[in-house]
């Protein structure tokens, strides 16, 4: 529509805003909107769109995850500490997505810090899931994949480190992806575990995902992880048969404490896959069942690096105490919230002179063995499948007092993580009437043959069932 000139940029973005400012309350998706903003990347698009140099993208509006910096826009993370943070600089994935021609609608809510499966550890208010609001929308990128599945934005970015783009995307049945570690650029990005973070999409189709994979990847020098490769192509994404493809099928993914009802849909799926021609390989992998307790030692460790910047002394509030030592650790008490303050003190312990090789050194050793088997697996076939969430979107505070069940939320999604694998998270049928999550893992930097195996896993699959949002169109 906006190529055929039948809407202009700023009708589409001024329509979605409107939307995402009608159900900010409902779905609690949004930390910060701003209509003159928004409205001025629209003028921006639109002149792209009128000298003919728009893009695939161009006038598309993107709801942007709260811990990527915007220039000139508050950037929290979701916590205390950076209660009114506003960054002079933005992120090379926002860059890209300006340069494309890509509308912000607004920032989105998140778990604190990104830490967190149900981002009901947002110091503001927690998101709830479009399909159903006493639920949560999985985390940390909650906010981002409510703003998609409820309709505020037709894509958006989200920051993933040990699901947290394909959890949430799963409970809130829309796709996605996360990329490569390195082909997207952390520049900008709010580090939490710095080998581990990566920017990826979330939309409601796989090409769409793909499309915007394309506008924020790429080789940045200011980012040291960056991957010198180009951008991912997503020009041959719908192409191709699924007839003959080999997907490997780890007995481990399908174990540990899944629903009944995600493992059936699961199944179900695979059904139709077998029917349309997929050969499926059963493999073992015991590496995974330790996947989670390897995370929760290395994750912690880099936050507890990562996080010793946050002290009130360079930006962000402050809390005024006796001295220097004490004001850092007033700013800190009372501004972290638990979780964040929990990883944090569980980080410091792994990495102390004492503990270092009991804990740290052994969960680095075996992400290796890990990622080494996972790739030994890959060399045999076209990509490992599983469910992406063991459970459905769960009540709000359904978990909150079993720290442990949350944390095992994130069982299937990890190992991408550890060996830095793309993943992708698509819907593929329903339990209790909610979304379930089907996962796909790829080979490293292989990222396009991901997304094409997706898009005709998605093709043979077919239409997935909609939230009822009461919208007419």
């Amino acid at each position: 529509m906006l190529r055929d000139r039948k809407v202009s940029a700023r009708e589409v973005a001024t329509a979605f805003l409107d939307r995402a400012e009608s159900t900010r309350e409902l779905y609690g998706a949004y930390l910060h909107i701003d209509r003159e903003w928004t409205l001025s990347q629209a003028d921006a698009a639109q002149a792209k769109l009128d000298n003919g140099t728009a893009g695939p993208l161009t006038g598309v509006p993107v709801a942007i995850k709260d811990n990527i910096s915007t220039a000139g826009q508050p950037t929290t993370c979701a916590s205390k500490i950076l209660d009114g943070y506003i960054p002079p600089y933005d992120a090379t994935s926002m860059a890209k997505l300006k340069e494309a021609g890509l509308v912000a609608v607004g920032k989105t809510n998140l778990d604190e810090f990104a830490m967190g499966a149900s981002n009901e550890n947002s110091s503001a208010f927690p998101a709830k899931n479009p399909w159903d609001i006493s639920r949560v929308p999985g985390g940390s990128s909650g906010g981002s994949a409510a703003a998609v599945a409820g309709r505020t934005a037709p894509v958006s970015l989200g920051s993933d480190t040990g699901g947290s783009i394909r959890q949430p995307a799963a409970l809130c049945g829309i796709v996605g992806f996360k990329p490569t570690y390195g082909r997207v650029s952390r520049y900008g990005l709010v580090a939490f575990g710095s080998s581990l973070d990566q920017i990826g999409p979330m939309a409601h189709t796989v090409s769409d995902a793909a499309l915007l994979a394309q506008a924020i990847s790429g080789y940045d020098d200011r980012d040291a992880t960056s991957l010198q490769m180009p951008s991912i192509d997503a020009s041959r994404v719908q192409e191709g048969s699924i007839k003959g493809k080999r997907i490997a099928v780890p007995k481990e993914l399908f174990a540990q404490g899944a629903e009944p009802g995600v493992l059936e849909a699961v199944h179900r799926a695979m059904d139709q896959l077998r029917a349309a021609g997929v050969e499926f390989v059963e493999v073992s992998v015991p590496e995974i069942e330790l996947g989670v307790t390897t995370y929760y030692i290395i994750a912690p460790a880099e936050a507890s690096s990562n996080l010793a910047r946050f002290d009130g002394i360079r930006y962000g509030p402050r809390m005024e105490a006796t001295g220097h030592v004490g004001t850092v650790a007033a700013t800190r008490g009372q501004l972290f919230g638990h979780e964040v303050k929990a990883r944090i003190m569980i980080g410091t312990y792994v990495l102390s002179a004492g503990y270092y090789d009991a804990f740290y050194l052994r969960a680095q050793q075996l992400r290796g063995k890990m990622a080494a088997h996972l790739d030994e697996v890959l060399q045999g076939c076209d990509a490992i499948i599983g469910p992406t969430s063991p459970v459905v979107a769960f009540p709000l505070g359904g978990l909150s007092q079993d720290p442990m069940a949350m944390k095992l939320v994130d069982y299937c999604t990890i190992p991408a993580n550890m060996g830095g694998f793309p993943a992708i998270s698509m819907p593929c049928g329903l339990s209790e009437g909610l979304p379930v999550g089907l996962q796909l893992m790829g080979r490293v930097t292989e990222d396009e043959a991901l997304l094409q195996l997706a898009w005709q896993v998605e093709q043979a699959l077919g239409p997935q069932a909609q939230p009822n949002l009461g919208l007419t169109q």
